[in-house]
């Protein structure tokens, strides 16, 4: 059973996308129209990417490792953000993460990078990955996930894109 699709006074969906590199889908757009944020895990390609996606949602973006020169500086390479009361740590290389997630209360940790698409549990601690919206790499599905959050519990799916071709 799927969660409902849209925001809820019960529940906050968010859009969660990574590498980009520059590409915005048309197909990603359309998944993303209606959820309450959008939050980028790097790999963004474009300062254009960052305009797009905040014309749909406000948007929580870190910098990846492919994010360079002036307007890549202000963006953070890491995030802590609360939704209804849940800690979400977003950062783009999950191996760089620097803290134990649930020693420290964390309840989601989103990450990009590796344009494999990932949703499992560790310790109590939802881990996602929600792979890549950007060019095609190897035989990777195109993809991006949905976090939907209540006051109780977050759940994820991860969507893959029906491309033309």
């Amino acid at each position: 059973m799927h969660p409902p699709l849209a925001d809820t006074p019960e529940q906050t969906v968010l859009g969660v996308i990574s590498d980009t590199h520059g590409l915005l889908r048309p197909e990603a757009l359309n998944h993303l129209f209606g959820v309450e944020r959008i939050i980028h895990a790097g790999d963004i390609g474009s300062p254009n990417v960052l305009e797009k996606l905040q014309s749909l949602a406000p948007v929580s973006a870190v910098r990846g490792n492919n994010d360079k020169g002036a307007w890549a500086e202000a963006i953070p390479e890491s995030l802590l953000l609360e939704v209804r009361g849940h800690s979400i740590h977003v950062l783009h290389d999950l191996a760089q993460i620097d803290l134990s997630p649930a020693a420290v209360g964390i309840d989601v940790v989103i990450s990009g990078h590796s344009h494999k698409p990932l949703l499992e549990q560790r310790e109590g601690v939802l881990f996602l990955n929600p792979g890549s919206i950007g060019p095609r790499r190897f035989r990777l599905p195109t993809t991006l996930a949905k976090l939907y959050v209540s006051d109780t519990a977050v759940q994820a799916e991860i969507i893959e894109l029906r491309l033309p071709g």
